[in-house]
């Protein structure tokens, strides 16, 4: 390998793993010691601000859709998620996020805050923008697999 895609490589290697670890480890540390880096990932997916189908959420995550249901009846047991049944169909569930899952969902985003607003930290706006590139390039390799 060339001396800087195995650099890039070695980089995006140890970042990926340092940030599940952190995450792991914060979760652990914090309030919400009964989630799983999973379960966070699960709960990040369903998001805060629109109700999401188990399919939709399903197909965010890449997973059946009989998985995610394994992990949100968890996720409900523990009080983090809520089905909710449409007022049209009542045949349609909608998954949200209870006060508690709202709370986890937003100590978890201002971690992601915190570590882009790291990241941007005395670049220029050149420098910004060629990140920017190389990570919708990233980005797009990746969905071209799925």
């Amino acid at each position: 390998m060339e001396p800087n895609l195995e650099t890039v490589n070695d980089y995006l290697v140890s970042i990926f793993n340092d940030i599940l670890t952190i995450e792991e480890s914060e979760l652990k540390k914090s309030r919400f010691d009964d989630v799983s880096i999973t379960e966070m990932h699960t709960i990040e997916a369903i998001g805060m601000y629109r109700k999401k189908t188990t399919s939709e959420v399903a197909k965010e995550l890449s997973i059946t859709v009989g998985t995610l249901t394994t992990a949100i009846n968890r996720l409900v047991k523990k009080e983090y998620v809520e089905r909710i049944r449409s007022e049209d169909d009542r045949r349609v569930v909608k998954l949200g996020l209870t006060k508690k899952g709202k709370l986890l969902f937003r100590v978890h985003q201002h971690f992601h805050r915190q570590m882009v607003k790291n990241i941007l930290t005395g670049m220029e706006k050149d420098e910004e923008t060629a990140l920017l590139k190389a990570l919708k390039n990233l980005h797009d390799f990746l969905h071209s697999y799925k």
